[in-house]
């Protein structure tokens, strides 16, 4: 089930879930479109940061969860 999903890959519940998209009016944390959102996560320590678009969570995790490599493409 999604409910065990979640709770075994992210370690959140459902609730925890409903109130992340609350949080973020239904819409994505990076462009704010209110789309189908992802759990996005950090890949090293598997901590969730918040709910991104498809568009958003793959163009992030393009850059490895490299802070520095992200400040690099801003510039």
């Amino acid at each position: 089930s999604y409910k065990k999903h979640i709770k075994d890959r992210y370690n959140i519940t459902l609730k925890d879930l409903e109130l992340m998209n609350l949080n973020q009016n239904n819409s994505c944390a990076t462009c704010k479109r209110k789309i189908k959102l992802n759990i996005d996560h950090c890949h090293k320590t598997g901590k969730v940061r918040g709910l991104l678009c498809t568009k958003c969570n793959t163009g992030l995790g393009k850059f490895n969860d490299d802070p520095e490599l992200l400040k690099l493409a801003v510039q």
